[in-house]
């Protein structure tokens, strides 16, 4: 199991409710393949540097996980095809 980080940015023109339920969709995704998350920060609603897809604000994630690169792969292709995802980034953090 190694360590990783991801963050997301979540766009702003759809419900509350649709935001926690992509948080919670994320979440299971590393914790059903057998990972775990150590931090999950949810930052809220931030400006964003520049103008992305029309989108001048967002709401920022960031979770903290051990999992298999089998879980890093699934991850990067769910968040590739979801419409809610503005940007993402995931890194492998280097004890």
């Amino acid at each position: 199991m190694r360590k990783y980080e991801v963050m997301y940015i979540i766009r702003t023109d759809i419900e509350q409710e649709a935001v926690q339920s992509t948080v919670e969709k994320f979440q299971g995704i590393i914790t059903n393949n057998g990972g775990e998350i150590t931090k999950h920060d949810v930052m809220g609603k931030r400006r964003l540097a520049y103008e992305i897809n029309k989108f001048r604000d967002g709401h920022y994630v960031l979770v903290n996980f051990t999992a298999t690169p089998e879980v890093v792969a699934e991850m990067d292709r769910v968040m590739k095809i979801s419409d809610e995802i503005i940007r993402y980034l995931i890194t492998k953090v280097e004890a």
